[in-house]
């Protein structure tokens, strides 16, 4: 059986998203970045659910979503795996490397300077937001001129809540859970 992929899920109960699709974003970034790869198998619901202290029922929601979306399968008896990559995966592209080069020099001068990981993370959301803040009509995670968003506060450590803590971004505030979804 394929080891889980080192996928974990912070959610944040304070965001305005509905769980299962944190979970299901989330997903969907760790397969931008190439955390996870087709073949590695998601953590099982009660691994998720050990962690985050959320209902299986959700887990399995999000999971369903993401098999709808054609990204992942469900095998009887083993457990949920990656079918296919999200467009942008590092390496998958020639035309991203030198940003991310830069992006990759720019986080290691902010290390270098004492930011903690959580306040890069923040601190890029917030510089990102701002970027693109007009570029596009308002959708359903556009904080918009009202700053009441799922995003609000992401820059002021204002996140919190049932978090399971990984290599998934989003800063995390007082009062989080703490734990991990891998397989073994």
């Amino acid at each position: 059986m394929a080891e889980s992929a080192a996928v974990e899920f912070r959610i944040d109960r304070r965001s305005g998203v509905a769980t299962y699709l944190q979970i299901v974003q989330q997903t969907k970034q760790a397969l931008r970045l190439g955390v996870l790869e087709p073949g590695d198998r998601l953590p099982t619901a009660r691994e998720v659910v050990e962690a985050t202290a959320i209902n299986p029922n959700t887990v399995l929601k999000a999971y369903r979503e993401l098999e709808r979306e054609g990204l992942v399968e469900a095998r009887r008896g083993l457990g949920t795996f990656v079918r296919r990559r999200l467009g942008g995966a590092a390496g998958a592209s020639a035309a991203d490397s030198p940003l991310r080069a830069e992006l990759a020099d720019w986080a290691r001068r902010a290390r270098s300077a004492g930011l903690e990981k959580d306040d890069v993370g923040a601190l890029f959301t917030a510089v990102l937001e701002s970027t693109y803040e007009g570029a596009h009509s308002a959708g359903p995670y556009d904080d918009g001129a009202h700053g009441h968003g799922p995003y609000e506060g992401a820059h002021d450590g204002a996140r919190g809540g049932g978090t399971a803590k990984g290599t998934q971004g989003g800063a995390s505030g007082n009062g989080t859970r703490k734990g991990s979804a891998r397989g073994g």
